[in-house]
């Protein structure tokens, strides 16, 4: 139904979206004054530690690879 390039794209977003707002909602807690410097930091830290996806082609059939820093090596997801 999907296509492996949609499915990866879709997962770099929600991955991202989902790390951007439990570090917003962290941060605005311990910062609340401070608007412009949490977005930024929430940002940059969700982009960082957020899991990249890429759909690969392999022997002729198109996947979906996940990275992390927090796991070794590459996922392959289907």
């Amino acid at each position: 139904m999907w296509t492996p390039k949609f499915r990866a794209l879709l997962f770099n977003f929600l991955s991202f979206v989902v790390l951007f707002l439990f570090f917003r909602f962290l941060l605005f807690f311990f910062f609340p004054e401070k608007l412009l410097p949490v977005l930024l930091g929430a940002a940059i830290v969700a982009s960082l530690l957020s899991p990249k996806f890429a759909a690969v082609k392999h022997q002729g059939k198109e996947t979906v690879k996940m990275k992390w820093i927090f796991l070794k090596g590459i996922r392959d997801l289907g």
